[in-house]
């Protein structure tokens, strides 16, 4: 072998050997990477701007149970980056999840604003590196409330059908059984009758619930004047008052303007006074007060009735509750009024409040947002006295004397 062989050998093999090293060499910082990888706890490139713009409550934690990149969502859960999750939980969460795979759970959670408020979440745990693991937290409290009330709404209202309906089939067969006696065919139609108005009740309640809760807006809105809402509520209950003994007294400020659809606000203020002439005893009064609240219409109906428990004023505007099963029966009550009070309301901006004391009475106060008389009108003061049209100003409380706290005169 000549010296150019040997030459052309000796290069071949330290190019053969240089590549090895080289090989070796990237073979080892690869090595290196992947247990950098593995050990490491830095949240990936791109992660943080993902979960800022997730609407859900998410989290990056490591082996700790340290958060490396949260949501700003995920704050009201008290979960803080640089912090340990505060929940065992959430860590045991993602614990289960280290191994690949992932893991979900319900949980209940308290915001950190709110304690006292439990939420219903569901929250989901994958693995995004060996170190780390992606955590989202779901609020389905509002889901679950919806989809429970749905389920109730059905039930109870089957249950409630139930009963006037199998009533109508039984006096049917007992006319038909009583045809040769006519003093027990009268009776029998005038009770068939009777649940046939029941039955006509609870299912324009019905209708008339779904309607409030279905439509997206009032579906004709102007300006109401409450004194017409609150003569038409006593006129509507004027012969069940005569009835049951009870005297309806109105009181407070007059001339005050709602925003709102007429008939569905006195269907509205009507309920709270049928409920109060029903729970009243014979020879009391129910008052129906109006007064002015800084930007707000309050209207109060009292009642010295037999007044509905602590618990139960929790479950009041539920639909189909009754705080006194035995006067219901008695009453025709269909426990849906209350609960179209409230979504009424609700639907035109405002809130209904209640306050009672067993055996002192109850008062339901509906609160509105204020609204500018129409320009047009002519007022009237409380002596009879007409005044210049109404400008572009918020109503002043009326100066009528003798209204109570709730508004209503004696």
């Amino acid at each position: 072998m000549n010296s150019s062989q040997l030459a052309l050998l000796a290069l071949v093999m330290g190019v053969v050997l240089g590549a090895s090293i080289t090989l070796l060499i990237i073979g080892a910082m690869r090595a290196r990477a992947r247990v950098e990888a593995r050990n490491s706890t830095a949240v990936p490139e791109g992660v943080p701007d993902v979960l800022a713009a997730m609407d859900d409550s998410a989290l990056v934690v490591d082996g700790s149970g340290t958060v490396r990149a949260a949501s700003a969502s995920a704050e009201a859960f008290g979960i803080h980056v640089d912090e340990v999750v505060p929940d065992d939980r959430i860590r045991e969460l993602a614990r289960a999840v280290r191994s690949g795979g992932i893991s979900t759970a319900s949980l209940t959670l308290r915001r950190s604003s709110s304690p006292a408020e439990p939420r219903l979440v569901s929250a989901r745990a994958t693995t995004i590196s060996p170190k780390l693991v992606l955590i989202v937290i779901r609020d389905i409290t509002e889901r679950e409330r919806v989809e429970q009330m749905r389920r109730d709404f059905v039930a109870n209202t089957s249950h409630e059908l139930k009963t006037p309906v199998g009533a109508v089939s039984l006096l049917a067969e007992a006319i038909e059984s009583a045809a040769d006696d006519p003093a027990q065919v009268r009776i029998f139609a005038a009770r068939l009758s009777a649940e046939a108005q029941r039955l006509a009740s609870l299912t324009s309640r019905v209708m008339n619930l779904s309607r409030l809760q279905s439509a997206d807006e009032l579906a004709e809105v102007g300006d109401v004047s409450v004194d017409s809402v609150v003569t038409a509520a006593c006129e509507a209950h004027a012969l069940a008052a005569g009835s049951a003994g009870v005297t309806v007294v109105r009181g407070g400020t007059r001339g005050l303007y709602v925003r709102g659809d007429t008939q569905i606000l006195t269907e509205a203020l009507g309920n709270l006074v049928a409920n109060a002439i029903a729970y009243s005893p014979s020879g009391s009064s129910v008052g129906i007060g109006v007064k002015q609240v800084h930007n707000s219409v309050e209207i109060a109906v009292t009642d010295r009735g037999i007044g509905i428990s602590e618990a139960d004023q929790q479950r009041v505007f539920e639909r189909f509750f009754r705080s006194d099963q035995a006067r219901s029966r008695r009453t025709g009550g269909t426990g849906l009024g209350l609960s179209i009070v409230k979504h009424a309301v609700q639907r035109h901006g405002g809130e209904v409040r209640v306050w009672s004391r067993v055996g002192r009475g109850s008062t339901f106060t509906i609160q509105l947002p204020i609204a500018m008389p129409p320009d047009d009108l002519e007022a009237v003061t409380p002596r009879g006295r007409r005044r210049p049209k109404k400008t572009k100003k918020t109503p002043a409380a009326s100066t009528a004397a003798a209204p109570n706290p709730n508004g209503v005169t004696e």
